[in-house]
């Protein structure tokens, strides 16, 4: 079941609550992996909505492979961010719930398989490109300033 169309079928555009899981993965150079998302033609964080029936875990596995064909493992939660809002191209109004975790590549190949994805690149620290919204600003802060604390936005 897709889950975010089942809710949008009976409330339309209006603004809801979802919850979303992302990540950073870091290459051996130290250069973050950022995803070129096709809805809004900008650079991001890989992740995606949390279905029902899953697990935050499950789900970032998941939404990790589908968008970049990597298998990975949670290293540690970098934070929770809960006030904000977004909307999307079609006027869809949403609160994303999200939570923000540092990422290890286990397994598997860069790959732009993914009908929400129009390229993924690396880039280093001091290059990144403008990112997709606020929410994924302050991800990008709060990873370069973690120190074991978890970030609650």
């Amino acid at each position: 079941m897709d889950y975010i169309r089942e809710i949008r079928k009976k409330v339309g555009n209006e603004k809801i609550i979802l919850n979303f899981v992302g990540g950073c993965i870091k290459n051996s150079e130290g250069e973050i992996l950022l995803q070129k998302r096709k809805d809004k033609n900008v650079w991001g964080f890989p992740g995606g909505a949390i279905e029902l029936g899953e697990s935050i875990e499950e789900a970032l596995v998941r939404e990790i492979l589908e968008e970049t064909g990597l298998q990975i493992k949670m290293k540690s939660l970098i934070g929770i961010y809960s006030k904000y809002e977004d909307s999307y191209p079609n006027g869809d109004k949403v609160q994303p719930l999200s939570y923000f975790f540092e990422l290890e590549h286990l397994s598997g190949k860069l790959s732009t398989q993914d009908e929400e994805t129009l390229g993924l690149k690396y880039f280093k620290e001091n290059k990144m490109p403008p990112l997709v919204n606020k929410q994924h600003e302050d991800f990008f802060t709060d990873l370069k300033n973690y120190d074991g604390q978890v970030f609650i936005r």
